[in-house]
């Protein structure tokens, strides 16, 4: 069968096993972009001004919910959900879970953030073992939107231990539920080439090379060729005093015309 980086957007929304895939690749498709735009910032203003400002460019935020020095439920979720169907992007809680089962169920549908209700997409590393993905599935059972899993079988920085064996069974962890652990966080595609995971690729620069703390840039060319079908920026587009609309716009035409070399 021919491997996954070779089919459009379109034909993979037709045989995804994931719902959550589905209309994420849905998103892509109608908006033409595989840019997702990472909200790693201190306010509710901050994040939710860049929401509004760049909403049109994305099909995706990451945002980390927990570095939000203001945050509150009403004032943060309610107002990021409603942009969210205003602008039709999906959000990625950058969560990184990591405990046996019963515990990421409680953190994933519990406490002040409530994840589960708001976001669309979350992550969690392999190193607890298959329980990590029972316990996160299990706290989706009441929720009527689709939800869907990363895991994290690469990382960007620089000396990450996410490599060889553990991405090998990072993959074997993935194939135990398709509908749900839809894909990785990687730097390169993962799994057969009959199989279609959903490979979100951070560490992508236009411009900087590092930022001093072990996070490591790739070109966007480079990531898309790679395998990577949604390029996660933050820093170089919202960072050091640049135009958030203006790079974002340069990200996202960069990373779909690269997506259309692929499918060619």
């Amino acid at each position: 069968m021919a491997s996954t980086t070779a089919k459009s957007y379109e034909q993979r929304i037709v045989t995804h096993p994931s719902p959550l895939a589905k209309r994420l690749l849905k998103t892509m498709a109608e908006k033409k972009t595989n840019l997702c735009v990472s909200l790693d910032v201190q306010t509710k203003e901050q994040l939710l001004g860049l929401a509004e400002t760049l909403g049109p460019y994305v099909c995706c935020f990451k945002t980390h919910v927990d570095i939000y020095s203001d945050f509150t439920y009403e004032s943060v979720v309610e107002p990021l959900v409603a942009l969210s169907q205003k602008f039709n992007f999906l959000i990625f809680e950058d969560r990184k879970f990591a405990d046996i089962g019963s515990t990421v169920k409680s953190q994933y549908t519990s406490g002040i953030y409530q994840i589960v209700k708001w976001a669309h997409i979350t992550n969690a590393h392999a190193l607890p073992g298959p329980g990590i993905i029972d316990g996160l599935y299990a706290g989706t059972k009441d929720i009527a939107d689709e939800r869907g899993l990363l895991l994290l079988a690469e990382m960007s920085s620089e000396g990450s231990l996410a490599t060889g064996d553990y991405t090998v069974q990072t993959v074997e962890l993935a194939r135990r539920n398709k509908e749900f652990t839809f894909g990785f966080i990687a730097q390169n595609r993962l799994g057969n080439d009959d199989e279609d995971f959903i490979i979100m690729t951070p560490g992508v620069g236009l411009d900087d090379k590092g930022d001093g703390l072990g996070q490591q840039y790739r070109t966007v060319d480079d990531a898309v060729s790679g395998g990577s079908d949604i390029i996660i920026v933050g820093r170089g587009i919202f960072g050091k005093g640049r135009d958030p609309i203006t790079e974002a716009k340069r990200y996202r035409d960069a990373g779909w015309n690269a997506y259309l070399s692929r499918v060619k």
